[in-house]
């Protein structure tokens, strides 16, 4: 027993000693998606002030494909030292169910880190649609089943499951045309291809003041403090509608709990600092923080939710 004691002792000291010497090396932060998303400028601004704060570069590296699982189980299979990081969305629970057979689980084969910020998306129409507001869009919507369709950056992705959910919600039939991407999705609602999207609040943005685009409604409970003349769509017709497209850390599993809670502390830091934050809410970012903790089980909530609806609108792997 004694010697058992010693043994556990000696380990807890050595992890003392790692996190006190960690990081001795450049951090790797996988971004599963390509570069230029709300996911990746969040990751970006965030690395280069804690490469700062550590004294150690924070690199940033995008490793997309097959909706995110490519660049998701090479973390979930990188040495537990805290050098190999992934910053995670919505996307990350969605495959939980989307993808029966991935390489890692979603849970289990990770260690949270903390929830970094949350963004928003808008309901936006092409302007030759017969409504104006989120309430016509529902009566129109009822009145011609399957006449109206709308895009979205691939089956599963935040930009599909919103609609399914509001779809459900307000009993409509709108069509789902997936694209490859937010770009063709964008270039297609713009040209009149499709009729609707969910579109992030700083893209829509110069696009709905140019006319360009028709803003519904946000999927926050409360407005946008980037359009406050948009309302909610809880607000505008859709009680209970509520979405938020959220980012965080995920470390591989076994990483030793010191390192987890020093990386906590230093993001937490890094999300307080007045540039940062400025510089995030300027992108429609709204940062948060929390314990690892607190993380761990908001992930296992949004699984379950996503489940149902995933499942509900019959998505399948592309």
């Amino acid at each position: 027993m004694k010697r058992l004691a010693a043994t556990l002792g000696a380990l807890l000291l050595a992890l003392s000693a790692s996190a006190q010497n960690y990081p001795g090396k450049p951090i790797k932060l996988i971004v599963p998606l390509a570069a230029a998303g709300t996911g990746d400028t969040l990751a970006r601004a965030v690395g280069e002030a804690m490469s700062k704060e550590l004294g150690q570069p924070v690199v940033i590296e995008n490793r997309p494909g097959a909706g995110g699982l490519v660049g998701t189980e090479l973390v979930a299979n990188a040495p537990p030292d805290g050098y190999t990081l992934l910053a995670v969305s919505p996307s990350h629970v969605i495959n939980a169910t989307l993808y029966s057979k991935a390489g890692y689980d979603p849970v289990k084969s990770f260690e949270p880190i903390t929830l970094m910020a949350y963004t928003h998306q808008i309901l936006v129409a092409h302007p030759s649609v017969p409504f104006n507001d989120l309430k016509g869009l529902i009566d129109y919507a009822k009145k011609h089943p399957g006449e109206l369709n709308y895009g979205s950056a691939g089956t599963g992705s935040a930009t599909h499951l919103n609609m399914e959910l509001f779809k459900s919600m307000a009993g409509v039939n709108i069509v789902h045309v997936p694209y490859k991407g937010t770009g063709p999705a964008v270039t297609a609602l713009l040209s009149g291809e499709v009729d609707l999207y969910f579109a992030t609040v700083p893209a829509a943005l110069p696009l709905v003041e140019a006319k360009k685009l028709r803003a519904l409604g946000v999927t926050s409970a409360r407005r946008s403090p980037l359009m406050r003349d948009v309302p909610a769509i809880a607000e505008a017709g859709l009680k209970g509608y509520e979405t938020s497209t959220w980012h965080g850390i995920l470390a591989p599993a076994a990483t030793p709990a010191d390192i987890v809670v020093k990386l906590n502390a230093e993001i937490a830091r890094t999300l307080a600092q007045p540039a940062v934050r400025e510089r995030l809410v300027g992108q429609g970012l709204d940062p948060v923080g929390g314990t690892p903790e607190q993380f761990g089980a908001y992930l296992k909530t949004e699984i379950s939710k996503w489940a149902v609806v995933v499942k509900a609108s019959g998505a399948r792997p592309e």
